[in-house]
């Protein structure tokens, strides 16, 4: 497994690796017309720049070496609060899950944010996601929830969650 700095070169693979792992994550959770809308929004070819435009904000790809193929992709802000990452995204395609991506992929990124010198990883999850068990299982607590205006009469139901990390 190799995790590979993402480039505007990759945005067009970043958007279908979203489309693929959101089609199956949310299809019971979000209408179609919502996902739809997000993925167009959070998705689009200028949001994704603009991330990478960024310098705290960075985005790799997770490559399985031994299939030569692409399973997903993680985005994180460092320095999102005062000593604190945001792990924006984190997906992979369905026939990747249990095979221990996303679990590399947070060892991953508490090293990238360990040695940025932040302490705290947060991000949010979907209330009816069962990616919040996945994370409880790897040091992840839920502090908050709340209910976000996204735009054009949608909502994100989220869960907040944090990871301290040990010094």
């Amino acid at each position: 497994m190799k995790f590979i700095k993402a480039t505007e070169n990759d945005i067009p693979l970043i958007q279908d690796l979203a489309k693929r792992s959101w089609e199956n994550a949310y299809a019971e959770i979000l209408s179609k017309k919502q996902m739809e809308y997000m993925l167009n929004t959070m998705y689009s070819k200028e949001e994704i720049a603009s991330h990478l435009h960024n310098p705290d904000y960075h985005y790799f790809l997770i490559k399985d070496e031994n299939n030569d193929s692409y399973e997903g992709f993680i985005g994180y802000e460092n320095s999102y609060e005062e000593k604190t990452t945001k792990l924006h995204r984190i997906y992979l395609v369905p026939e990747s899950k249990g095979k221990g991506f996303g679990k590399k992929a947070l060892l991953f990124l508490n090293d990238n944010v360990a040695q940025y010198g932040d302490e705290r990883i947060i991000l949010n999850v979907n209330k009816y996601n069962s990616a919040r068990n996945f994370y409880e299982s790897q040091g992840y607590k839920v502090y908050d929830e709340g209910v976000f205006d996204i735009g054009n009469n949608f909502f994100m139901d989220d869960f907040l969650m944090e990871h301290i990390l040990k010094n």
